[in-house]
């Protein structure tokens, strides 16, 4: 069960878990569950759980205890409703996750919900999970789930095995004979006496799982794991219109369309699966700066750095939903190797994890990597990639979701965890006293000294303590002077070492260009073209956009006082939004990185630029590419401020 003993309390709640505050005391006063209640129930049950705190009002980020009168009342209430299937489809909650806290002011009540498994999904209200009454958690607030979203979840929620389905129509004139023998040949070649080698043709498909028998219906033919690893790409694309792969390698570290090498479908190969895994394995393996191991007096080449993102490709490929609106990405770059699958997670995150249980989405194409040696059996491929990047003494990997559209993402950056010229500038900082921290303490002051800020949930991303842990953990920082805040609590916390320079709107738009009051000494802001220093007219350069000593790029808050080129330019990149109120949410963030690549964009010129408003633009998109690290603030102390301004990372 969650801690919680007093309202304080929930300022570590909202930093490490997903909080719902809701008052709980009725039109009378009298005490009643909200009505409100259901869809957030439903929403954390379709996406990652959280807790629902009735006699709590919140209100910008600051709590107010109300109480709930007659508790015991409401409880009861909610298990009636629970156990009614005319209210909601399942019942996730049992007594343990429910409790009342009597506080001084009065009582609240306290209800985990737990996200459900893939066969419960989805969770929905009134006795129908279509017509809005299924409901998904997106940032902050409850979405009704649109029926492609209830049938995807439906669709999972009956398969096990989503390529084991036979393609009525296809048959082996859609495949790729090249990729079907090289499969054959690496079979041979990892067990020359395998006895699936003494088939042929459809024979042999069938050994493999490529071809299917259903023996209930008689239906025979090829099946969508034998289409997806060795079909044509025409074929493919007939079967599952959403079917793309994609390898980008990037030549800098930051989130950018720009590419030096790519491998997609273009005509000039088969575009199945098979192939695209030969193909890109070779590219991100093939300038690995990792020396040669012996294992014994042989040369051993294949380092676990090597097995990391080897299982990484096979995961990535095997647990996609090729189903889903997204591409499969795999990007490559000086700092770091991602991969990107359409659909989310079957296991809860944590279980994936540690490792042991497996639930994949495409069993047959998993099996038929593991008959060649690729890929891992029983849940152990994920703790094998962390074990591999942490061989090296890396920063661990990044695996989380999104939601919207669904699909997987795992970042593995090639950073020391502790790097040695960070720790030689806090031990400068703070003396013989920095090493007398414990290593969470360290790491949290390493990683604002790299990158400015820390927050709950980025710590959450790179170290295995307890979220109450790391919340205490950086409130006796801020205590012990070693981190200051940017004065919010809660979620919005953003800490930072003590006399870093983290300008705020109004200095930064109130500097004056003769003004010696906001100079700094610090030769990064100082390192700037000379053009901009000698073509600014009044505090803007030759493109009309804003300049301050404070920022080490320009920043774009006024269109109109752009120059014709600039501002040609920057609408000739959104011309797309600006046409399409209905554009993807990937193609929208894919529009948000271009834009804000050489400068800062405040929140008001992007939303006019992209023709949205500004809060759903911030609430839709630009807060996760913020969590996501594709997308900095200028202003990170103050990250709701009507002057916010991003820029690419």
């Amino acid at each position: 069960m969650i801690e919680f003993n007093d309202i304080n309390d929930l300022d570590w709640l909202c930093e490490s878990v997903i909080v719902e505050c809701k008052l709980g005391t009725g039109q009378d006063g009298r005490g009643k569950l909200p009505d409100d209640f259901w869809p957030t129930y439903s929403a954390f049950a379709n996406t990652h759980g959280g807790l629902i705190i009735l006699g709590v009002k919140e209100k910008q980020g600051k709590f107010e205890l109300k109480g709930v009168p007659d508790a015991d009342r409401i409880i009861k209430e909610l298990f009636d409703n629970l156990n009614n299937k005319q209210k909601v489809s399942i019942n996730l909650i049992t007594d343990a996750m429910v409790r009342k806290v009597s506080l001084q002011n009065g009582d609240v009540i306290l209800i985990e919900v737990p996200v459900a498994s893939r066969k419960q999904k989805p969770v929905y209200l009134n006795g129908n999970p279509m017509g809005g009454n299924s409901f998904k958690r997106l940032h902050e607030g409850d979405r009704k789930c649109d029926d492609e979203d209830v049938k995807r979840m439906l669709t999972e929620q009956i398969e096990d095995d989503r390529d084991q389905r036979i393609l009525k129509g296809f048959g082996l004139i859609d495949l790729d004979a090249e990729s079907l023998r090289i499969f054959r040949q690496s079979l041979y070649d990892r067990n020359p006496t395998h006895p699936f080698l003494e088939h042929q043709d459809a024979s042999f498909l069938q050994q493999i799982g490529a071809w299917r028998r259903d023996r209930s219906t008689g239906d025979e033919g090829l099946t969508l794991a034998g289409l997806l690893m060795f079909g044509q790409w025409h074929a493919i694309q007939a079967a599952v219109p959403h079917y793309f792969v994609d390898y980008q390698e990037r030549p800098e570290a930051r989130t950018e369309n720009r590419w030096v090498d790519r491998i997609c479908p273009d005509g000039s190969w088969s575009g199945n699966v098979f192939d695209f895994y030969r193909r890109v394995y070779r590219k991100i393996t093939s300038d690995i700066k990792i020396p040669f191991e012996l294992k014994g007096d042989q040369r051993r080449d294949d380092t676990p750095v090597h097995e990391a993102l080897r299982e990484a490709l096979v995961n990535t490929l095997v647990h996609a939903d090729y189903s889903g609106r997204l591409s499969i990405l795999v990007v490559k770059r000086p700092d770091m190797f991602g991969f990107r699958n359409p659909g989310g997670l079957r296991l809860p995150i944590e279980q994936v994890l540690r490792g042991g249980e497996s639930d994949c989405r495409n069993r047959l194409m998993h099996q038929m990597f593991l008959m060649i040696g690729l890929g891992e059996r029983g849940g152990s491929g994920v703790p094998k990639i962390y074990s591999g990047w942490g061989s090296q003494h890396w920063r661990p990997p990044a695996l989380y979701q999104k939601d919207d559209p669904e699909q997987t993402l795992l970042e593995l950056r090639m950073l020391d965890l502790l790097p040695e010229p960070v720790l030689a500038k806090l031990r400068d900082r703070f003396k013989q006293k920095f090493d007398a921290l414990k290593t969470t303490e360290r790491l949290v002051l390493a990683t604002a000294e790299i990158e400015r800020v820390v927050t709950h949930q980025r710590l959450l991303e790179i170290s295995t303590d307890h979220p109450h842990d790391l919340s205490t953990c950086l409130q006796g920082l801020v205590r012990q002077g070693y981190l200051e805040t940017n004065g919010r609590s809660g979620k919005g916390t953003v800490y930072h070492l003590p006399g870093e320079n983290l300008p705020t709107p109004d200095q930064v738009f109130s500097y004056i260009g003769s003004s010696s009051e906001y100079m700094v000494s610090s030769s990064e802001h100082l390192n700037r073209s000379s053009e901009h220093l000698t073509t600014q007219k009044g505090n803007r350069n030759s493109d009309g956009c804003w300049i301050s000593p404070l920022l080490t790029v320009p920043i774009v808050d006024d269109i109109e006082s752009l120059s014709p080129i600039l501002k040609s330019k920057l609408e000739g990149l959104t011309n797309q939004a600006r046409n399409n109120k209905r554009l993807a949410s990937d193609e929208m963030k894919t529009l948000i990185s271009s834009v804000c690549r050489d400068q800062f964009l405040t929140l008001h010129v992007l939303a006019k630029l992209l023709n949205r408003s500004p809060d759903a633009l911030r609430q839709q998109h630009l807060n996760e590419m913020v969590r996501s690290q594709q997308i900095g603030l200028a202003f990170p102390a103050t990250p709701t401020h009507e002057k916010q301004a991003y820029r690419s990372l």
